[in-house]
């Protein structure tokens, strides 16, 4: 069975999308809300999303193997994060995939996912 991992294209794909991510995130003044909530240097949140997603997309478990279960909810509880971070994530997300040219129809069934996941993560009151 072909996972999301395999269509996207497996490990550079998932980098480049990754790195997409960061980039656009770090000089988009639109999703500045969600940009504060990391660290100066993006390199360990680059890491850890390329790990997590590789797993979460049906390739390798490497977040899982290095730090056991990703426990996305606790792990971000100590950030306010409100529907505006909710949302600016998603639009970023969603323009990195387009300017990544993910496939249409996998864009498509990732929003809906990376969007509960996303909503999920909401612990303080808009």
């Amino acid at each position: 069975m072909k996972t999301h991992y395999d269509t996207l294209g497996g490990e550079v794909a998932v980098r480049r999308l990754v790195d997409s991510f960061y980039d656009l995130m770090d000089e988009t003044p639109e999703f500045h809300a969600v940009r504060k909530l990391h660290p100066a240097d993006l390199g360990g949140s680059r890491q850890k999303l390329f790990m997590f997603l590789s797993g979460w997309l049906g390739g390798p478990q490497l977040y899982v193997e290095r730090f056991g279960h990703p426990q996305l909810r606790a792990r971000h509880l100590p950030f306010a994060i409100t529907s505006v971070e909710r949302d600016q994530w998603m639009a970023c997300m969603r323009q990195t995939m387009a300017d990544t040219n993910v496939n249409p129809s996998l864009q498509e069934a990732l929003i809906g996912a990376f969007f509960q996941t996303a909503d999920f993560m909401r612990n303080t009151a808009d």
